[in-house]
Order: C-alpha cells, then structure tokens, then sequence
C-alpha cells in the first residue's frame, strides 16, 4: 500500500515536544501512520467565526503530515452540535426521544463532510490508503468519490449501530446508508452492529449480503465486519503498576483507610448509565447494613457538550442525586460518593483502577468501552478487582470474565457489587486471566492491522482475517457503480 491518510472529526495533534496526547487509538493510528508515512486530517477545534476558514494548517512529525482545518460558528453549530450530536448519536444509542431532526442541520452535516473532501483530496496520491473515523464523517467517501478520487477507502463505526427500526425514524436515512456504500470496508465494534447493520440493508430492499463478508447496495459491492477496538494493554498494565506510586494515588489511599474502594469512569453523556448506576449503589448500601462505613464509591466524570442543552440538565442531575444519597446515607467520617465532575490524568486514573476493588461499566448502549479494558489492563495479577460490566457494553461480547449485569435491573446491579466484593481470591484471578489474556492478544495494533489488512488486500500484514480476499472495486465485481 502507499501512504495510510486518517480523517477524524478532531486529531490529537503532538505538543511542541512531539508528544501526542495519550489514548490507545492515538497510540495505534500513529504507529500505522509512521510506518506507511501519511496524513492525519481534520477538525482544529477552533473556529473562524462567520469567515470562511484559513486555508489547512499543517504540522510535520517525521512521517506525519497532521493537516487541521477550522470551522465557520454555522458549522460548528450544525455539523457538530446539531445532526451529529443531536441527530446521529441519541439514535446510534436507541435514544429516539433525544433527538432533534431538522433539515438546516441536515444541510450542515452533508456540507461539511463536502468541505473537508474538498480540503482532503488536493493532499491525496492515487495509491494513498485513506481510513475514515465515526459518526461524524459518514457521507465523506460519497464526496470523495464525487470528485473522482478511486482510492481505497474505509470506514470505522466507534459507536453502535442500531436496528432497522430505530435508524428508519430519521429522516435522510437513506442518505447514510448510500454514503456508506461508497466505502471498500465499513468497520463496526461488535457482531451485533454488523447484524443491524445487514438488518437494515434487507429491511427495504436497499441491498443483500453476498457472502464472505462482502454486501451490495445501491449497486456498489463492498465489505462489512466487526474489529473490536483494543487498548494498547502491556504498556498500559505496566503504567498503572507505576502510577499506584503517584502521589495522587497514594493520598487516595490514605484517605480510603481500610474501605473497598468501587470506581467508575465515564464522560458526562446520557448513554453511560450513571443515574442507574448511583440508585445501584444507594440500594446496595441499603440492602447490606454491614457495607455502611466500609465502601467507598468514586465516579469521575467530565463535562461533555455542555453547550447542548441536554447534557447542562443531566450534569445538573447527577451532581444532585450524588449529594442526596451522600446526605441521606453518609456519616460525619463517611462520604458514600465521591463525585469529581473533571478530567483526571489518566496515568492518575491507571492507579485509581488499580486501587479499586470493583470496577463499574454499566453503560445504556455502548460502541465499546475502553475504560473497561483499561481496568482490567490495570489490576494486579495477585490480587485483582472485578470488573462489572453491562451487556449492552460492545465490551461484554468479549470480556467473559466480567460480571455481566442490566444497567436497567437497579436491584439486580446492586446484587451484583455485593457478590463482587465478597468474591473469593481465586475466582477473581480466574476471571481476571481470562480477559488479561484476550486483551493481550487483541490489543489496538492487532485492531490497527486486521482493519487495513481487510481494507488494503495484502494477506502480509498479520490480523485475523488474512485468509479473506480483498473486495473488488465495484467495477472489477461487474456492477456499475451509480451516481
């Protein structure tokens, strides 16, 4: 393959000291990006105001060209806080009552995937290899194509998508589907989305599995599978050993005593389940006297688009159901919750998972969920916590060590903390081996590699599929391809 371009809705762009911000799909993407050597595009995060954006800014980093655009306040406005995060994602996560279609916002989303292909294509070279991120860029092949770019392009979903019946209550429905047709492979996180996803395309006859993994639509033939997204596990285990020393973490120990300590870690969104988890653990402590004064519960959870009206509420929300609990609940030496409403380091956070007994992710929906492969990456093989997790978490299709648990089941949640703190010392090793082991062999390289090896054809690069043949070119499969 030639030169590997990423585009993403923002670029975790290196500081002045060539220090890219920390994060396992930065890890891998970077990795990939210097070996093959490309360009990684997309939003700066910065705006021009009404003016039309400065032409794009781009930073060298050895093999990397990172190339940054800004945006207009009507795009940011439309594209971004208005269909992608008001329109797409409450859908992708089976929320149709949060969303809010409107055909101004619509417009936004489809010309600002336009306008960044209309950046991107002046960078690409014919053999260039370009692999497009989320939710947030899915129409951004149909453009490229439109300006007559034949490169080989892929598409990675992080978040789930939903079933026929959810995603045909939005509006341009079709629109999505059709741009993803233009991709040579659309990547999802599980099984389960891939099987929504054909779902969808036989639903109104808008196209058909052909088998081997490969599908037709709106006469192109393409490939769809699942790549679950890893985290880059040794590094990270080895960090969280080391950050169990930070100061931090060792003043939140002191401060714990000889308390259980039970953490969550989850951005301020409406997806993650945290109002369930908190009436989750008030009903524990209730349901077990003996638990008063002896566990500690920590959720950190940083604001996120609290310039969307819904996610202000909810932050409103949680901090008041943490103070109520903690009031009706908490002693004069005893706080139930801890509640940090911020952003903590994350070589913090590893020995904080570290530190925990029991881990909670108990998401409503989720794409993913790399906090749970970080705790489990971070625990000590002699004495390691347990991890509950929700079944609707992408997650709980290959952790099969966790406690699985119903985000939506309060009492049964609470159930489950119970049985995760009285958990015997061998069972929890078990457990914990078991999905240390997976995690290791699946970390984000072998994601990072399985996915251009599909995309690209060359059976060299190592992944799991690499007895699959590359999908044709519509052309070379017979079908025309449509306008």
């Amino acid at each position: 393959m030639g030169r590997l371009v990423v585009v993403s809705n923002r670029v975790p762009v290196p500081d002045k000291g060539g220090i890219a911000p920390a994060g396992g799909l930065a890890v891998a993407l970077k990795v990939a990006l210097e070996e093959h050597g490309g360009i990684w595009m997309g939003w700066s995060g910065k705006s021009s105001g009404e003016h039309e954006p400065q032409p794009l800014a781009q930073l060298q980093q050895g093999n990397i060209t990172y190339a940054l655009t800004d945006l207009t306040d009507t795009d940011f406005e439309e594209y971004y806080q208005g269909f992608a995060n008001r329109v797409l994602w409450p859908i992708c996560h089976y929320r149709l009552d949060l969303a809010e279609y409107g055909r101004k916002e619509m417009a936004g989303y489809f010309r600002v995937n336009r306008f960044f292909a209309h950046r991107l294509a002046p960078l690409v070279k014919p053999d260039d290899v370009i692999w497009v991120h989320d939710y947030h860029l899915i129409p951004l092949a149909a453009e490229l194509r439109a300006m007559g770019l034949k490169n080989r392009i892929g598409f990675f979903l992080h978040i789930p998508w939903p079933p026929a019946d959810v995603l045909f209550t939005m509006p341009v429905h079709e629109e999505i589907m059709r741009g993803l047709s233009h991709y040579e492979l659309v990547g999802f996180q599980t099984d389960h989305d891939l099987e929504n996803f054909a779902g969808c395309l036989r639903r109104e006859g808008i196209g058909d599995e052909l088998g081997g993994g490969r599908y037709s639509a709106y006469g192109r033939v393409f490939k769809g599978d699942s790549y679950a997204i890893g985290i880059e596990t040794a590094a990270f285990a080895e960090f969280a050993k080391k950050a169990s020393t930070h100061k931090v973490v060792k003043r939140t120990r002191e401060s714990i005593g000889d308390r259980s300590l039970i953490i969550g870690v989850d951005r301020l969104d409406y997806s993650k389940g945290i109002t369930q988890r908190i009436d989750a653990f008030e009903r524990f402590i209730l349901a077990n006297p003996a638990q008063h004064g002896h566990v500690t519960y920590l959720q950190i959870t940083p604001k996120s688009r609290s310039e969307v009206p819904e996610y202000e509420a909810m932050q409103r929300m949680v901090a008041e159901q943490a103070g109520r609990v903690n009031g009706a609940l908490g002693a004069v030496d005893w706080v139930p919750i801890r509640y940090i409403n911020r952003s903590i380091g994350r070589h913090i956070l590893a020995g904080l998972y570290r530190l925990s007994k029991v881990g909670l992710v108990t998401p409503l929906r989720d794409g993913m969920n790399l906090v749970a492969k970080e705790y489990v990456a971070a625990q000590d093989p002699d004495d390691p916590g347990v991890l509950l997790l929700s079944r609707f978490a992408g997650a709980a299709r290959k952790l099969y060590g966790a406690l699985l648990v119903n985000p939506y089941d309060i009492e049964g949640t609470a159930n489950a903390m119970a049985r995760a703190l009285s958990m015997p010392l061998e069972e929890r090793k078990e457990r914990w081996k078991t999905m240390m082991d997976y995690l290791l062999e699946h970390d984000v390289t072998r994601w990072c590699d399985d996915f251009l090896k599909d995309l690209t054809g060359r059976p060299d690069l190592p992944g799991e599929h690499a007895d699959e043949a590359r999908v044709p070119y519509p052309e070379e499969a017979g079908i025309k391809a449509s306008d």
